[in-house]
């Protein structure tokens, strides 16, 4: 059943950013960071699974932050700024189709402008959901999100390629043109870098957007590289994260190991970051 719409500015936004042109996402981990990406020039923000669960000082596994604590965090990032945020909500928080729906209810309430669903069990044994179920688990995030009346945008990821299923790439673009059919408003495969897949991608689940995410310099996937391949939206992940962190733990290393407080030059002002933090 479709409610009716009730849309707001950055649904109607997110929207506009998958219909034309190319825009990069990140994705911030806490405020402070989703504050400095939208002072940087962010259209729009992604959280990360994977960088909050460093932020908490948890692993980068599914469903590392519980339920509650994750719309929690999407409602913090939702008002941090205007810009329209997107929920990694990793596998919608439920083994079943029905509970999945239940998960995407609450996550729409947030007040988020989009969302993803993926297709991973976190089962190392079996790391895929059987291709119906996965469908079906799509659908019944669609139908949630439908009788919401939010007309948030609706991503589905496949992550075969991701968790080195056999015959990833054909897994993804089965996939990715099912889900598409079932609902899905934009598609994602993470870690598929070659340009000659995206473009077979974006051409098979054509017009509808596709995201591409690239976690680490690459050659041939700059932005505009990915625009001409007809990518629309491009996501870092936990990226961003690793490399606050990766600075931090430098500069720590400099200190403990080394003695000498160098790294610190590199770090951001305080007039600098207070200015990012109180503007709006």
């Amino acid at each position: 059943m479709h409610a009716r719409a009730v849309t707001t500015p950055a649904i109607d936004r997110f929207h506009e950013l998958h219909r034309s042109g190319c825009f990069v996402m990140p994705n911030p981990w806490d405020i402070g960071a989703a504050k400095i990406f939208h002072h940087a020039g962010a259209q729009a923000l992604a959280s990360t699974s994977a960088g909050v669960a460093f932020a908490y000082g948890l692993p980068d596994r599914l469903d590392a932050l519980p339920l509650d604590e994750t719309l929690a965090h999407l409602r913090a990032l939702v008002a941090a700024t205007p810009l329209p945020v997107n929920a990694d909500f990793q596998a919608g928080f439920a083994r079943d189709a029905a509970g999945v729906a239940t998960s995407v209810a609450a996550c729409v309430a947030t007040g988020v402008a989009g969302l993803s669903i993926e297709d991973a069990t976190g089962d190392k044994a079996r790391p895929l959901y059987e291709r119906d179920a996965a469908i079906e688990r799509l659908r019944s995030a669609r139908r949630a999100i439908d009788a919401s009346g939010r007309p948030v945008v609706l991503t589905a990821r496949c992550e075969a390629v991701l968790v080195g299923a056999p015959d990833g790439l054909a897994t993804v673009m089965d996939r990715l043109v099912a889900f598409a059919e079932a609902g899905a408003d934009c598609l994602f495969a993470p870690a598929v870098y070659d340009p000659a897949a995206i473009a077979a991608i974006v051409t098979a689940v054509a017009p509808k957007p596709v995201n591409v995410l690239v976690a680490r310099p690459m050659p041939g996937l700059t932005v505009p590289e990915l625009a001409a391949l007809g990518v629309r939206r491009i996501s870092v992940g936990s990226a961003l994260a690793r490399v606050a962190y990766g600075a931090a733990l430098r500069a720590a290393r400099s200190i403990f190991e080394g003695g000498t407080f160098d790294a610190l030059a590199e770090a951001a002002t305080f007039a600098e970051l207070d200015a990012i933090m109180t503007a709006r």
